[in-house]
């Protein structure tokens, strides 16, 4: 038998082949899916979630088809700390926050990778779409071939260390050859669809499950113009975040913007679309992957959203730790709480996150 891997598999199409191209590799596989939340615990109704019993059983049944051995690991507490909680925090201070940068951080990558070294495995086998490759002794994260599916943005946070125990199989493969591979192989849920809504949040109504979950209610407030006027009344001003349009409640002549929010003023400001626009932001938590460090500026490549292309800019390094981020072109929209993610072609340079 091989080298033993423990494989995260989530119930979906990419981790289960991400299983089937491990043993056929070689390696000695475990199959884990982690058992986050319970969806009783937050609200959820819906039986096809993630970590709903459904997912479990097409897990336990493509492992099964395997011959693999299949366990499921509970992390409800560590989760609710390390994710629900900081994506309440984050909501109440004002920023939009990217739980699922959280969970790989916290979760897939270290919880995970813990067990996985107390069964003895020497490495996490998960089915995210990106490369990892050794250039001159330092391990790089790069973009996945298929560039319609490229997961790199959300593993930024990805240490040296775990880069050097962590495997993805699909990263140079697309969707369509991993559909493809699945079906060969009767796999059950070779045509389930992707997950794309926030596990814990599947209907996006985040405002909803903030009240639903704290048992919080978020008083009504003013909504202002930028020059300061009242122009009208929201009902918490966490039910909207930058760049939003619909569902102010505004009847004017002209659409406006969510441009600000004053959390504890409890007001939100909004305005025209160009007020969206800037050229700077300022990142702090970095973590850097191809290079040890930002000691002088350098040009990158930069996304401040999953789907966005990444756009030219410079990275000036701070005393303080952060960067500042200054880009050839006003960017839309920038956004307290999302990530930040520097590029050198194809290769992850660092990320971090968008400070208020």
């Amino acid at each position: 038998m091989g080298r033993k891997v423990l494989i995260a598999m989530s119930g979906g199409v990419d981790s289960s082949v991400a299983a089937f191209l491990s043993k056929q590799a070689g390696y000695d596989c475990i199959g884990v899916t982690m058992k986050l939340f319970q969806n009783e615990d937050v609200g959820i109704n819906r039986a096809r979630t993630c970590c709903s019993l459904n997912d479990v059983e097409d897990a336990r049944s493509v492992a099964r088809r395997l011959g693999i051995p299949y366990y499921v690991f509970t992390f409800s507490n560590d989760f609710k700390r390390q994710v629900i909680d900081r994506f309440i925090a984050a909501y109440e201070s004002g920023a939009t926050p990217n739980p699922c940068i959280d969970c790989n951080r916290c979760l897939k990558f270290d919880r995970l990778f813990q067990r996985a070294k107390e069964l003895g495995c020497e490495a996490i086998v998960t089915g995210h779409y990106a490369r990892i490759e050794m250039q001159d002794g330092r391990y790089v994260l790069k973009k996945a071939l298929d560039r319609s599916k490229d997961q790199s943005y959300v593993l930024y946070s990805l240490t040296q260390e775990q880069l050097a125990h962590v495997r993805f199989p699909l990263g140079e493969l697309s969707k369509s050859e991993v559909r493809s591979i699945a079906e060969v192989q009767g796999f059950c849920n070779a045509e389930k669809p992707d997950s794309q809504d926030i596990c814990f949040v599947p209907d996006g109504d985040y405002a909803a499950f903030l009240e639903r979950y704290a048992g919080k209610s978020y008083p009504p407030g003013d909504i202002l113009d930028l020059s300061g006027q009242v122009i009208g009344q929201h009902r918490g001003a966490v039910r909207f975040t930058i760049g939003q349009r619909k569902g102010l409640g505004l009847a004017l002549n002209e659409p406006v913007y969510v441009c600000r929010k004053d959390m504890t003023a409890n007001t939100v400001t909004v305005g025209p679309e160009q007020a969206l626009f800037d050229r700077e932001l300022w990142a702090n938590d970095m973590n850097w992957i191809s290079i040890d460090r930002l000691s002088k500026p350098m040009r990158v490549y930069a996304k401040i959203r999953y789907r966005q292309t990444e756009q030219p800019a410079t990275a000036y390094p701070d005393e303080n730790g952060k960067i500042r981020i200054l880009f050839d072109n006003s960017q839309r929209a920038v956004t307290a709480g999302q990530a930040v993610v520097l590029y050198n072609g194809d290769t992850v340079v660092g990320g971090g996150i968008i400070c208020l």
